[in-house]
């Protein structure tokens, strides 16, 4: 069986995915339609009348990264400092005047569970993202503001393909709160971009028309390093997270400017860097102007390296949108790359051990 016959047949994929993860990644936009629908749901209102001075998100690996887009993507908008927490402890700072979100997919996170009972303790506004478990049932015993995610738009039951309902949760609760403004026109520009970037990235559109097969081909037997900048940010990090969990790939994600003034010096070694590395450029029209350039010329500089390199161009037409563009091209890639590395990309077999392994420790 070729690898180009794998991506051009949903029979082999199948074979390989019988969980659904391409059907979860083909739902994302149904996932945005889903928590818009239910935004009646979302009762947070009633903290308006109460003093925020910040916000602070509890949450692990997938349940953390909607925040991250959020933090960067609205850093120009958001009225108040966001903070995301992904360890057992609260900051010092947390209080009354303090909103904390705690998301967890499965509800269970003992990460977060710690960081719950922390904010109660000091008295913080608190606000619940799950699908189910403890979390859930705290929101319902303590009343507390929450969106309960129903997963039917996410075959896969995987956290980590299920980052749109939380992040169109989490925006839905700040903009009730008018920490940011998430309208209805930003919620069908969402839906915009995903569409439009599914439709150039499915099984269907050859390899040659379709960006996600190529950029994966690109990756196979690599290290991915994802390239980009500001508002792009929390993005590239959840390209980064599923590359790790969907490809079990050793992916990771930098940014321009910062990594000018320390990487590009530590592209010299070791010498098999130009063998098992490969950089995709994230370019945007949006970036200032001395941003794009630095992109230009951080290319130049690991190509001079003898590390091989890409760079997408992303085409939508304002930051919300790049932002959807980006996800949806890199869960398909990831997915794309699992499947050519003939690898179920739903299974997370290591860290299921790991937790089975803390638990008998405890």
């Amino acid at each position: 069986m070729s690898l180009t016959a794998i991506l051009e047949s949903r029979e082999l994929i199948k074979e390989i995915d019988p969980d659904g993860a391409l059907a979860s990644a083909e739902s994302i936009a149904d996932q945005v339609k889903q928590v818009w629908e239910e935004q009646e749901s979302i009762q947070i209102e009633g903290y308006k009348d109460k003093p925020i001075s910040q916000v602070v998100v509890a949450g692990m690996g997938g349940s953390a990264l909607g925040a991250d887009l959020v933090k960067h993507l609205y850093r120009d908008q958001l009225t108040v400092p966001m903070e995301i927490v992904k360890d057992y402890d609260l900051p010092a700072f947390v209080g009354p005047e303090t909103l904390v979100i705690l998301s967890s997919y499965s509800g269970n996170t003992e990460e977060t569970l710690a960081a719950a009972a922390t904010a109660k303790e000091r008295g913080a506004l608190i606000a619940v993202l799950a699908a189910g478990g403890k979390l859930a049932e705290l929101a319902k015993a303590k009343n507390y503001p929450s969106y309960l995610i129903n997963p039917k738009a996410n075959p896969s039951n995987q956290p980590r393909m299920a980052t749109a309902y939380n992040i169109t949760a989490m925006l839905l609760m700040l903009s009730k709160l008018e920490l940011l403004s998430f309208s209805e026109e930003d919620y069908h520009q969402v839906l915009d971009a995903i569409n439009q970037t599914m439709e150039r990235c499915l099984v269907e559109v050859p390899q040659d028309k379709n960006q996600a097969k190529l950029l994966a081909y690109m990756l196979l037997e690599r290290r991915p390093i994802l390239v980009g900048a500001s508002f792009l940010e929390g993005a590239l990090h959840i390209a980064a997270n599923q590359f790790n969990e969907n490809a079990k790939s050793f992916a990771d994600y930098k940014i321009i400017p910062e990594i000018n003034h320390h990487l590009m010096e530590g592209l010299t070694f070791p010498k098999s860097n130009g063998l098992n590395h490969f950089f995709v450029f994230f370019q945007s029209k949006l970036y200032r102007e001395a941003i794009q350039k630095r992109i230009t010329l951080t290319q130049q500089a690991v190509n001079q390296a003898g590390i091989e390199s890409f760079e997408v161009t992303l085409e939508s037409e304002n930051k919300l949108m790049q932002v959807f563009e980006l996800v949806t091209l890199s869960t398909f890639t990831n997915l794309y790359l699992a499947y050519l590395e003939k690898t179920n990309p739903c299974p997370i077999p290591v860290v299921d051990w790991f937790k089975h392994e803390l638990e008998k420790l405890a």
